[in-house]
């Protein structure tokens, strides 16, 4: 297992790995090793209407999934290349001001399984449930697929 890696540090990862995360009004995400939020401001991600835009928030849910892969792998000493395969997203409630973004692991056994199909194939599946909140509110919610493979 690798250092649990600090907010502060893994969005400098982000922003300079993925530069459109510069942009997203994200702050520190919050990893405690099952589960992930990222925050984020509403102002970069507001459409005409002055309410979340679906396209932001899509955009930033599939990053907390790719977020929640890499970071999990990389906490089984696990350095994998990580895709969305694919994802479906349900539109719930407009965000009318600050949100966050929130994913957790799956079980245990769906885990083990999980890091049995990376030791035997060098590639395995993740399946994530994504939501942006506002507050308790779930504002939208996505379902995906990551993959995660040898580089």
């Amino acid at each position: 297992m690798t250092d649990r890696v600090t907010g502060d540090a893994f969005l400098k990862r982000l922003n300079r790995e993925i530069p459109l995360t510069c942009h997203m009004g994200l702050s520190a995400p919050l990893w405690d090793g099952h589960n992930l939020e990222m925050p984020a401001a509403l102002l970069p991600n507001v459409n005409d209407k002055g309410t979340g835009f679906g396209g932001a928030q899509v955009a930033l849910a599939t990053l907390c999934g790719w977020s929640l892969t890499t970071l999990w792998l990389e906490e089984q000493g696990i350095k994998a290349a990580v895709v969305v395969k694919d994802s479906q997203v349900e539109y719930l409630k407009p965000v009318t001001g600050d949100f966050t973004v929130v994913s957790h692991l799956p079980e245990a056994d769906e885990l083990a399984s999980v890091l049995a199909q990376f030791e035997q194939r060098g590639r395995t599946r993740l399946r994530l449930q994504v939501e942006v909140r506002q507050g308790e509110k779930v504002a939208s919610r996505l379902q995906g697929q990551y993959v995660a493979f040898l580089p």
